[in-house]
């Protein structure tokens, strides 16, 4: 008989950054949780050894080739097998289930997440292209089924834990806290011959290389003000980003009356991880503790969208709504993959997202539907700008 205590988890993309995080803080309160499933992409060895270690009902293994090999390393344990998108789709489903951490990249999250909803799962949120490609959809089919939305990226999820006690209060604005990345304060004329070695280097975070990626360009904070649009209720113009090269303040609530409230903490993704699975708890951890004397400066810059275009795109996706932000979404994906293979440079990517804005047809209040071909559209066109490229 299961411990009604504890929550049961399914972790879409567990051998990611994320999710490989979320095993370990599963694992250091084992009365507060229990794995429950775990889905990967296509790393089958890495997911075999998870589903050794915390013992899973369920895993799926995304890439359909390797269903072999995990269900041979798997079954005489007792776990059950899948495999393929379908089956994703269908796990996030079962009634086991208590949260659901949307871990997965990329657009590839959404489907699982919008059963998880229907299915009345809570959902720890750290697939921002969710809400990024289809917020208005997820938000209002979350309010239907009564189901919470938690925000896993450290950014949101301080601004979550600032609003604590003040959900009653209107936000006056928020302001998103940026790194900079590994090209702060560089030209133009510097990003046109950045190398992907260079731009996998960023400062203060260790993240998988898509979102690295997007972090170098600025694109990760425009994500994440469309994301923040849609947690939080809010205008573009009550969304200002600055540039915090320490990454000590996550982010920033001001009030009406004026104050602002900032949560603060070393650069540490089990934290919002923990969060988010055990709100409204706090739980105790091991976590190395901030010292203020060890930073005794805290800097704050004026991001810069002209240089990082990628952050404007974002913007003028977020005034104009509908589908531009799914537009963008996969623009920036397949552009993203092309830079990580060497087929165009740093400031083509921007160009290309910019180019799926003009092209793909516009459709104001879209349907599940209109998302897809949405999606298919712009990797159409992303495509066959890169081959031109090539």
């Amino acid at each position: 008989m299961t411990n009604p205590q504890k929550r049961h988890i399914a972790i879409l993309g567990s051998t990611g950054s994320i999710g490989t995080q979320a095993i370990d803080v599963i694992r250091a309160h084992p009365d507060a949780f229990e794995v429950e499933v775990l889905v990967a992409n296509t790393n089958a060895d890495l997911l075999i050894e998870q589903a050794a270690l915390v013992r899973p009902n369920v895993v799926v293994i995304c890439n359909e080739d390797r269903y072999d090999q995990v269900f041979a390393a798997l079954d005489p344990l007792g776990i059950k097998v899948y495999a393929g998108a379908k089956a994703v789709a269908s796990v996030v489903q079962m009634d086991s289930i208590d949260i659901v951490l949307t871990a997965m990249v990329g657009y590839a999250g959404l489907l699982p997440t919008i059963k998880a909803i229907e299915a009345g799962k809570h959902i720890a949120l750290a697939n921002k292209e969710t809400l990024v490609v289809a917020g208005e959809l997820i938000t209002r089919l979350a309010q239907e089924k009564g189901v919470s939305i938690l925000p896993v990226d450290s950014e949101h999820s301080a601004i979550f834990q600032c609003l604590a006690g003040e959900f009653h209060n209107p936000i006056e604005k928020i302001i998103l806290t940026a790194s900079g990345g590994p090209f702060r304060g560089k030209s133009r004329d510097f990003l046109k011959t950045v190398t992907k070695a260079q731009a996998l280097k960023h400062p203060n975070w260790t993240m998988g290389a898509k979102i690295t990626i997007d972090s170098a360009t600025l694109m990760n904070k425009g994500l994440e003000v469309i994301e923040a649009k849609w947690l939080f209720g809010l205008e573009p113009a009550q969304i200002e980003v600055v540039v915090h090269p320490q990454s000590i303040i996550h982010s920033m609530v001001q009030f009406r009356d004026g104050s602002i409230k900032a949560q603060m903490g070393l650069p540490d993704m089990r934290l919002p991880i923990q969060y988010a699975l055990a709100y409204p708890n706090r739980l105790t951890s091991d976590f190395p503790r901030f010292d203020f004397l060890n930073y005794p400066s805290l800097t704050f810059e004026q991001a810069d969208r002209e240089t990082f275009r990628n952050l404007q795109l974002a913007f003028d996706a977020l005034e104009r709504g509908g589908n531009v932000p799914c537009i963008v979404n996969a623009a920036n994906e397949v552009a993203v993959a092309a830079f990580l293979h060497d087929e165009i440079g740093f400031l083509e990517i921007s160009e290309i997202i910019e180019e799926g804005m003009q092209k793909v047809s516009y459709v104001a209040h879209p349907t599940y539907e209109d998302y897809v071909r949405t999606d298919e559209e712009t990797r159409r066109i992303a495509t066959a700008r890169i081959k031109s490229l090539v």
